[in-house]
């Protein structure tokens, strides 16, 4: 199954580049990135020797809540009607191996929220669920992190989902994927937390997008969270949070707290 990745490599400098994943473990380096036609450049390099970022850094983050019925139901609240969807700011984007920085001197809560990720692959304006499926370009692993405390306190979300951090992504983007029946897992530390399957979505992913594009248009790289199962729960600093779709890999983060911890710019907002 091709999954594509974004990365850093030392010998190459600063800038990030794209490739594919081979079986061998090794990345074969395209250019110029997956959203238009590219090409190998005849490059490889090992994993291991990479600094894997966020796959994209989208202009927009759509997210879908209570997407899960056993999600709902924990969280006190019915399925909804239509679709329910927010958006998280681009600025939340991390990757993988960065941390999560907590904002403890504003909220108490800080939960996980694994989730599947759908990456645009095309323009998409008012499409309907056919065509929505022919935009996508594959699918990521994403982690809503979400300041439950704040989230309850205000009707709008903005600032509960908006933190700096708050969404990590990766570690690749499937573009081969069958998203009807895909397991969700997340643990904190060793303890599982979360197992479910893209088979109990509420709302499927054409819906979602076909849903999303009525309102705004959608470009290259926007990302679409398409909701979290059951089980969601609190973290703190000094914890790691580990997110695994089957066919997609591992999304594995440690907890900071801001207040005690520099902030560098994120590795996951370098730009291609």
């Amino acid at each position: 199954m091709p999954r594509i990745v974004r990365f850093i490599h030392a010998q190459t400098g600063p800038n990030p580049r794209y490739g594919v994943l081979e079986d061998d473990g090794h990345v074969s380096v395209i250019e110029p990135h997956p959203f238009t036609k590219f090409k190998p450049t005849g490059e490889r390099a090992p994993l291991e020797g990479l600094q894997l970022l966020a796959p994209v850094i989208p202009s927009k983050l759509i997210c879908a809540g209570k997407n899960y019925a056993d999600h709902a139901a924990e969280m006190g609240g019915d399925v909804p009607d239509e679709p329910l969807l927010f958006l998280k700011p681009s600025s939340s984007v991390i990757g993988p191996g960065e941390p999560i920085r907590v904002p403890t001197d504003m909220t108490a809560e800080v939960h996980h929220e694994a989730e599947l990720a759908v990456v645009i692959g095309a323009l998409m304006q008012r499409v309907t669920p056919e065509q929505a499926m022919q935009g996508i370009l594959g699918y990521t692993i994403a982690n809503d992190v979400t300041a439950r405390d704040l989230q309850r306190r205000e009707n709008q979300w903005f600032r509960g989902k908006g933190f700096d951090t708050f969404c990590p992504l990766g570690p690749a983007i499937a573009t081969d994927l069958d998203p009807s029946d895909v397991r969700i897992r997340c643990w904190v530390d060793d303890e599982l937390r979360q197992d479910g399957t893209t088979a109990d979505l509420v709302f499927g992913i054409a819906e979602l997008v076909s849903v999303a594009s009525q309102v705004m248009t959608l470009l290259p790289s926007d990302v679409i969270l398409t909701g979290t199962p059951a089980g969601v729960g609190p973290m703190r600093p000094g914890q790691r949070v580990r997110v695994e779709i089957d066919g997609i890999g591992v999304l594995d983060n440690p907890l900071v707290d801001r207040e005690a911890s520099a902030a560098p710019p994120p590795n996951g907002q370098a730009r291609a």
